[in-house]
């Protein structure tokens, strides 16, 4: 992947745009925190996201993409058969491969848009938390090459952030860009900016029906904080 390139007053204020494997490298450290944050809503809706990973992926040869420090992995691992993640960072991926997994997981450094598999490798897909970081001239990208290593009726499960004033960053928006970006603060003090696009129940249904069977708006979930979406692949 390439790292994002911004406007030369971002380094000049001390911002750094990098692609999101760069960011997410330098953040492996403390990603979880995210998922701990004291809050009864977020908790709660987190807890609806873990129980339909459970009953979407049970049973399943699972791809999952992004997969970060094994978060979500550990979570998929109680009921898959099996799991392959793939993340460019190997920061996160040395966090993931700490951990201990319900079922076999295999952890292999790639890109997220170019997965080196065979089609039908895999019974289904997992991303989460991804999919508001691919740019939106690389969905139609990103999503059929996800697809390409999943079988017809293979079944996709995504998840992702609604759009909270306030909460993950400061929302930057520039000028002739089609994506929205967020302003991001490590620990150390250091700021990055990164892709973070946030879409509609609708705009969901619209983007994914192209590689998906019967996809209706039922099949979308939509929380105060994150929705998710589940489909079989065409």
């Amino acid at each position: 992947m390439e790292p994002l390139r911004s406007a030369e007053d971002d380094s000049r204020n001390g911002v750094f745009a990098l692609g999101v494997d760069e960011y997410y490298g330098k953040r492996a450290s403390e990603y979880e925190e995210i998922y701990r944050r004291d809050d009864p809503v977020r908790q709660r809706e987190l807890a609806v996201i873990v129980d339909a990973v459970r009953k979407h992926l049970a049973g399943k040869r699972v791809f999952e993409v992004a997969c970060g420090t094994g978060y979500w992995t550990e979570i998929a691992s109680e009921v898959a058969t099996s799991i392959v993640g793939v993340d460019f960072s190997r920061e996160m991926l040395a966090v993931a491969r700490s951990k201990r997994y319900g079922c076999d997981v295999d952890f292999v450094v790639g890109d997220a848009y170019c997965p080196s598999f065979r089609r039908g490798s895999f019974g289904a897909g997992l991303a989460g938390f991804w999919f508001s970081h691919v740019p939106r001239v690389r969905v139609d990208s990103f999503l059929s090459g996800f697809c390409s290593v999943l079988g017809s009726g293979s079944v996709v499960f995504l998840a992702d952030n609604v759009f909270v004033a306030g909460v993950g960053g400061e929302l930057v928006e520039k000028s002739g860009e089609v994506d929205t970006f967020k302003l991001r603060r490590l620990r150390g003090g250091s700021e990055f900016l990164v892709v973070k696009n946030y879409y509609s129940r609708e705009e969901l249904v619209d983007l994914l029906s192209p590689y998906a069977r019967g996809l209706m708006s039922d099949n979308v979930w939509f929380g105060e904080d994150y929705w998710f979406v589940f489909f079989e692949v065409l």
